[in-house]
């Protein structure tokens, strides 16, 4: 049997502040922005402050916060691995980020070949299913 690939995992600097902001804060949970006021940034929240859709699919978790992204968005970074990292600066206005002087950041690589064929054995979860 092989291992998952993860879609979406974060740097300790990442998995850090996402403990710090859920002990302020409660349960927590991402969702991949594709654009709009917040450019694309990962955008965290407390669980249930954000209103998923049956078109959002979960990438996976991070230090066990759930994290989603638009089906269409997620149909152009599909090949990608997500990074969530950590940097100083301004979060996006509506993400728990917003005033503590760091920002949650995408990066991200390719996924290489045999990821991708390993990929298509396991589909993201939609949020509807």
């Amino acid at each position: 049997m092989s291992t998952l690939i993860p879609r979406v995992m974060a740097t300790p600097a990442a998995l850090a502040f996402i403990e710090e902001l859920r002990r302020r804060h409660g349960p927590l949970m991402f969702f991949q922005s594709g654009g709009c006021c917040d450019g694309s940034a990962p955008m965290c929240y407390t669980v249930g402050e954000f209103n998923l859709s049956e078109s959002d699919v979960c990438l996976g978790t991070l230090g066990g916060t759930p994290f989603y992204i638009g089906r269409e968005q997620f149909a152009y970074w599909e090949h990608t691995q997500l990074i969530i990292d950590v940097v100083n600066g301004n979060g996006g206005m509506f993400s728990l980020d917003n005033g503590t002087g760091r920002r949650f950041l995408t990066r991200s690589r390719l996924f290489t070949d045999a990821e991708n064929a390993q990929l298509r054995a396991q589909p993201p979860i939609s949020h509807g299913a």
